[in-house]
């Protein structure tokens, strides 16, 4: 395993990347564009996801992130069902929901190996060096 530097570096944050820009385009299509209300709760869950491992990782400590990561799961959760309303309104199709279900999924599951990860990790974090 290569040495963690900064946020950047961490595949959860890469993956949670990926799904946020893959919401704006969805939501940036003329079907999607009138909906106000599902817009800025996707986009907000989605940008959620990314930033709550963002802000975890930058508090230094592993307590701290796995919180942190256990919120960024949970908004990776909402953007999930917020993608089921999209589908059965129309503002995506299937492949497009398939798409964006298997970014959510992986982020999903790499927030919980991060997790267990930190659990077992002698080291508590930078900021207790």
């Amino acid at each position: 395993m290569s040495k963690i530097e900064r946020f950047e570096d961490l595949n959860c944050w890469k993956t949670a990347r990926e799904l946020c820009k893959l919401i704006y385009k969805f939501t940036r299509t003329e079907k999607f564009s009138k909906d106000y209300t599902l817009i800025n709760q996707i986009r907000g869950s989605s940008g959620s996801g990314m930033d709550n491992i963002a802000e975890g990782f930058e508090r230094g400590g592993n307590k701290e992130f796995i919180q942190f990561l256990s919120v960024s799961s949970g908004s990776i959760s909402e953007v999930k069902s917020q993608l089921y309303r999209a589908l059965d309104q129309d503002y995506i199709n299937e492949k497009e929901f398939q798409q964006a279900s298997i970014l959510a999924d992986k982020t999903g599951k790499e927030n919980t190996n991060l997790i267990l990860y930190l659990k077992k990790s002698d080291m508590k974090g930078y900021k207790f060096s």
